[in-house]
């Protein structure tokens, strides 16, 4: 691999995601339903979710079935346009 190239990502794959956002009652239905548009057969059960030690911020795991890089942006930027989320990595 030449420095300063990213690996490549076999499609399909399981993959995972963190998603960090303000703390409040809904966001995790948020993801959700925003992972379920791109991954239909996504399972809420396996998602996982952790408040930030001040309460303020709540970060979300979820690992969905990957079929592109196309797949991937489109869903980063449909869960940032929520107005929930500050970031997904």
């Amino acid at each position: 691999m030449t420095q300063g190239q990213n690996p490549q990502i076999e499609f399909p794959c399981d993959y995972p995601i963190k998603v960090i956002g303000d703390h409040s009652e809904d966001f995790a239905l948020t993801v959700t339903r925003v992972v379920q548009q791109f991954d239909p057969a996504f399972d809420p059960a396996t998602l996982t979710a952790q408040p930030s030690r001040n309460g303020r911020f709540i970060s979300v795991r979820v690992t969905l079935r990957a079929t592109g890089e196309e797949q991937l942006r489109n869903l980063f930027t449909a869960l940032k346009a929520t107005g929930q989320v500050h970031m997904v990595v």
